[in-house]
This record gives structure tokens, sequence and C-alpha cells, in this order.
């Protein structure tokens, strides 16, 4: 099609630049006059900032790890304390590396993007990215100096992924040239690189194909064992795996493609299912399940868990001694300890909360050590320790950050198009008066489940303002396991935008809200959920606001990283995919003429993922329609649109603000 906004995917081009600067005007000057911007702004920053948040880390020998950022400490400090003082209420935290002085000493608009250690914790591998992208530096890092090693392991700005294989040698995928990457951008060979020789000596381990997402090294430990391996993302939901041998060579593993690598426990790869897999001579594993398959004989599973119609398995990570999964019914949250006695597994199932989300932080593969969390929509989150026993302790508490006494968090389920009951959540003050002003969050896409989750930016700026926020657990996350997700991908994407759509006609029929004071909000995969919505049903919805978004979708596999996501959408280079997506892409729907909801687009131009393009050109295109559009994009912050706490401040409280002037909160 004659698209006349092309040029705006220029991303750093002076015009298009000059255009967003233009725009970024027109959207600051009215939302930041509004008397409530600035209050929303110090409330969001404040809790950002708050010196009593969680400092939630990684466990690793006998420390725990934390990335710090507050008023102080704006890009952070990454810095670490032991486990035993980590349960105190004021841990003697030691800083190992400050971003904001490594930023001002090189000059540089660094964020920290991780750090992937040897197994003794004497060097690092630290990631450093330009203003928040996915494209990262990579530079070895003495822990013993708190410096950067010089002549050390380095690798340039790029899309990369390194890991040790030991104290000397990496596996690295990487930018090593010309067809060295995926369409997606991605690495498409993974090499063994050497101390002391320069990067283009590396051995290739493994060469995947351009079509493909990613090739990528990964290194599983266990208690006895270390396994490097090469991963071949051949879509963004089909893993080919590979173990590296001695030589150097790399061995296939027969796990199928559906098959998501979790860990190494007691000699057995621990994997997720996407699928329903029935193993040479074996019984069939169903779809959801966690298996657990011997290293040298990957074909004779053992089933840890299966899971029912309603069940998903949400979250395994694997520790010294178990393997542990939060695991969710009807999207409510406990967690599972899995440990092998020698013969066979055992499970037992963690005395944390009920009625919320129960989640992994860390195990520790050098101790017995595992922490995890605890939240819903009005209970603060509460951090719990288990030295190995499963007996977690709470060790810390997140204090309120809003009043919920007069707020109550309820379950709901609403039919879609076709029969399917979609459950969603509802939180509101506990009197209402009549239909009320509502934010409508979801996402659908990907296997992401939205569990409940405590939300300071809600509950400051929303709920104790009087509004009603809502959560909507639609068919393409993973709600209820790989099939949940399967039911909205490619061709029936629709289903997703008819779930959101029969949520929001239950909230008006509940009598909860009204279609002009239901605004939506969505951000990436969402982004394109919210704008796809606003265009298929502008009568149901009074304001959106569409977060660093997919939205041109015949396009979008030349944007960013959109080839990637075939496996999610599906190609649009095909004809039968392109009529399909033809029918929901928001850019090529959305027309002049028609009364759409008020919209407000957030971006940020270093975002190399999705890329502001879609956003730009969609409030381009609907500008000149004549319709309601709001935009702005932020220089930093990448896919997050957020570099720091001052930026994700400003772009929450310029989102509320929106949301209020549109749908009349205290109006």
């Amino acid at each position: 099609m004659d698209d006349p906004y092309l040029w705006l995917e220029d991303v750093h081009g002076a015009k298009p630049l000059a255009w967003v600067k233009e725009q970024n005007a027109k959207a600051l000057d009215v939302l930041k006059a509004d008397p409530d911007y600035q209050k929303d702004y110090d409330s969001i920053l404040a809790v950002l900032d708050a010196t009593d948040r969680i400092p939630f880390g990684g466990l690793d020998h006998q420390y725990v790890f934390n990335f710090w950022q507050d008023a102080q400490h704006h890009k952070g400090i990454w810095r670490r304390t032991t486990i035993a003082d980590y349960a105190n209420p004021a841990p003697q935290w030691e800083t190992i590396l400050d971003i904001d002085k490594l930023a001002a000493d090189e000059k540089e608009n660094w964020v920290w993007k991780g750090a992937d250690c040897t197994d003794d914790l004497s060097r690092c591998l630290i990631s450093l990215s330009r203003g928040g992208g996915d494209a990262v530096v990579i530079r070895e890092f003495d822990m013993a100096t708190k410096s950067f090693v010089k002549e050390g392991f380095t690798l340039a700005e790029a899309k990369s992924n390194a890991t040790w294989a030991d104290d000397n040698t990496l596996l690295v995928g990487t930018d090593f040239g010309p067809g060295s990457q995926t369409t997606s951008g991605y690495p498409r060979i993974v090499k063994l690189w050497k101390r002391g020789t320069p990067i283009t000596a590396a051995k290739t381990i493994y060469e995947g194909e351009s079509k493909d997402v990613s090739v990528d090294p990964v290194v599983l430990h266990s208690k006895n064992q270390t396994l490097p391996m090469v991963q071949r993302a051949v879509s963004f939901f089909e893993t080919e795996y590979f173990l590296v041998n001695a030589d150097g060579t790399a061995a296939k593993a027969a796990l199928p493609r559906s098959a998501v690598l979790q860990g190494l426990q007691a000699g057995r790869l621990i994997v997720l299912m996407r699928e329903d897999w029935t193993p040479p001579g074996g019984m069939t594993i169903r779809k959801g399940s966690l298996i657990a398959a011997p290293v040298g004989d990957v074909a004779k599973p053992e089933v840890l868990y299966a899971p029912g119609p309603r069940d998903s398995v949400e979250q395994v990570s694997v520790g010294r001694d178990a393997v542990y999964a939060a695991i969710y019914e009807n999207v409510v949250g406990q967690v599972r300890a899995f440990r092998f006695d020698g013969a066979k597994w055992n499970s037992s199932t963690l005395a944390l909360p009920p009625n919320g989300s129960a989640n992994i932080v860390s195990t520790n593969m050098h101790g017995p050590e595992a922490e995890f969390r605890f939240e819903n929509f009005l209970t603060p989150t509460t951090l719990f320790a288990d030295k190995g026993d499963d007996k977690p302790v709470a060790i810390k508490s997140l204090p309120p950050r809003f009043d919920a006494s007069g707020l109550v968090s309820e379950q709901f389920e609403a039919t879609s198009k076709d029969g399917t009951k979609i459950p969603y959540f509802v939180t509101r003050p506990k009197t209402l008066k009549g239909p009320t002003p509502t934010v409508l969050y979801g996402y659908g896409g990907f296997e992401i489940s939205l569990t409940p989750s405590y939300s300071a930016n809600f509950g400051r700026l929303w709920l104790t303002k009087g509004g009603i926020y809502v959560v909507a657990n639609i068919r393409g996350g993973g709600e209820f396991g790989p099939g949940w997700h399967q039911a909205a991908l490619k061709e029936n994407r629709q289903k997703a935008y008819d779930d959101f759509q029969a949520v929001a006609a239950d909230l008006v029929k509940r009598g909860l809200t009204t279609p002009k004071q239901l605004g939506i909000m969505g951000g990436s995969n969402g982004g394109l959920l919210v704008s796809a919505n606003m265009v298929e049903r502008p009568d149901l919805f009074g304001a959106v606001v569409c977060q660093v978004p997919l939205i041109d979708m015949i396009r979008y596999t030349h944007i960013g990283a959109g080839a990637s996501w075939i496996g999610e959408y599906g190609d649009p280079a095909d004809a039968k995919a392109h009529a399909y997506i033809l029918k929901y892409s928001p850019y090529q729907n959305v027309k002049k003429g028609v009364k759409y909801p008020p919209v407000f687009f957030v971006t940020a131009t270093s975002d190399d993922r999705v890329s502001p393009v879609h956003a730009r050109k969609m409030a381009a295109k609907m500008e000149a329609q004549g319709h309601d559009v709001t935009f702005y994009e932020n220089t930093d912050g990448g896919h997050a649109a957020a570099a720091d706490h001052r930026q994700a401040a400003e772009m929450w409280a310029l989102s509320f603000v929106y949301l209020k002037r549109k749908l009349g909160l205290g109006g």
C-alpha cells in the first residue's frame, strides 16, 4: 500500500525527530499544565526512589546481588551483601559498580543491562546499553579490583549474548560481520572465544539460518555438572538445543522444538512443554507439563507436574538442591518444590499466603537458599527467604503505598464471542454511587500472564482518587497454559480482541462504568491490543493510552525486531497471513470520519525492539484524519520507555493525567 508516513520510519532522521519534538511540545504543554501532573509525578517518584523499597536481588554463593536506583543514583549502582546480612532490616551493602559515575567518567549515556559472572565470582561480563536499547556493549570486569579488565574480553555494541564456558573461555553470539545475524537482527552464529586471542580467531561452534530468530549460547550449572549448550530459536516458540562437546562440536538434544529449557538438576534437563509430546516408546506428555529429561537420554523424561485445564506453570527456577515452580490455578498462585532423592522426585507446596501471586525471586546454584514473593492488588509485596528446608519465612515487606482500606478486589468472568469464559480482576472502591471512570488493562500475547500485582501507580494515581482498575486475562496470554496462548495465535488473533471487548462490555453491563468512562491501556503487544480495539469498537471506549506499541502489522516484520515475532502473528509476506492480519491491523484500518476515542501514544526513540515507528505513523495518520491524538516520545529508555525513575515517573504521571482529563475522574 502507498504509505505517506513512511518517512517517519527513519528513527534518527532530522525530519522525523523535528516532528517528534513538535508533537512532544504540544503534549507536554497541555498535560504538564494540569495541576495534577506535578503532584502525580512527585508522588510516583517518591515511591520509586523510596529507601524502604524491597531490594530484590539474585542469590549467588554467599551473596545477594542487587541493582539499585534512587534519588542519589539515577542510573543506579550494582551492589552485594551477604545472605545472612540481607535478612536484616538495614543490610550493609558493598558497591561494586556505580553506573552514574561510570557514565560521567566515560561521557556515555550508559544504562545497566546486567552481569554474567564466572563460577567463582572472580570475573564478570557487564552489559551496558547506550540509552536503554537492546543493543549492548559487553566488557570484562574484575570483582577484586572493581574495575574493567584492560585487554580483557570486550564486545562492541550489538545485540549480543555471551557467557563463560570457563574462566578463560566465552561462548559468544554477536555481530561477527556481514551475514552473521538473522533477519530479526540477532546473532546467527555462536563461537568459542579463548582469552588472549582476537574475536576473529574464535572457533565457530554452531551456525543457524538467517530466517531463525536467534542462536545463543547457554551454560547450565548444577551441583556436580556444568553443561555448555547452544540454543537455536527457529521461531519465537520453537527452539532446538545442542550440547557442546569437549572438542567444540555441537550435538542436538532429542527434545521437540516445543520444549522450553529451564535448567539442570540431578543430571537432568528441566523442561516446560509447549506442546503434547510422545517420546519414542513412551506415554504422551501433555502440553504445559514440567518434566525432567536425563541429559544422557532425554527421550526418557520424568513428569514433575501436569496441569489441569485452568492451571499453568508460570515460572520455574532451578537451585542447587531443588526445582521450584510457581503454579497458578484460575490465576491465583502457589510455589512447589521438587527434590530428587536419588530414586524419585518428591513434591511439596510451600507455605506462602493464598489468594494472590506467589512467585520465585531467586534460587542459589551454589547453596540451598531460595527466595519468593507474594502480593495481590491490595496487599503490598512481601519477600520470603527459604534456607533450603521448604519453610519460607517473611524477611521484608513493602510498606503500603496507598490506603487500601476503602477498596475491594474481585474476580469475574465475561463470555467472549465464541462462548469462552474470560476471567478478569476488578479493584474498586467498596462503595460506588454509580458508573465510575475505569482503566482496563490488557496484554494477550506471547504466553505472558497478567497475575495479581501491587501497583503504586494505579493505587496512588487512580484507585484512591475514586477510579476502578481492571485487569483482563484474555487469550494469547499464558494464564491457563500454552493452550490459552495458542488459541489466539496468528489467524486466531481476533479472539484476543473479542475477549477484551467482552470484558469491556461486561463491565458496562454490571453497571461499573460506561463506554464514555472506560479507558484502556496496554504496552508493546498490549499497545497493539488497545489500538486494534480502539479501531474495531470505538463506541466501547472513552480514552486510550497506547504505550510502545506495534500498530502497522503489514510492515511489522521490517521494523525493529519484528521479524522475530512471525511465530506470534504470522508473516504478512504470505498471502494467507496478509489477509487475516489486514483485517485487524490498526494502521491500515483507521479511517477518516469515524469518531474514535481520544488516544495518547507513548514511545521511545531508543526502543530498538518494537521501535517508535509504529506509534509515530499511527499518530501522524490519525492527526491528519482529524482525530483527537496526543503523542509523546522519550529519547531514552528502550522498550521500557524509561531509563531511570524520573523518566518512569514522567511517563506514568502523563498517562494518568491524560486518563483523568478524558474520563472525568474527580470531575
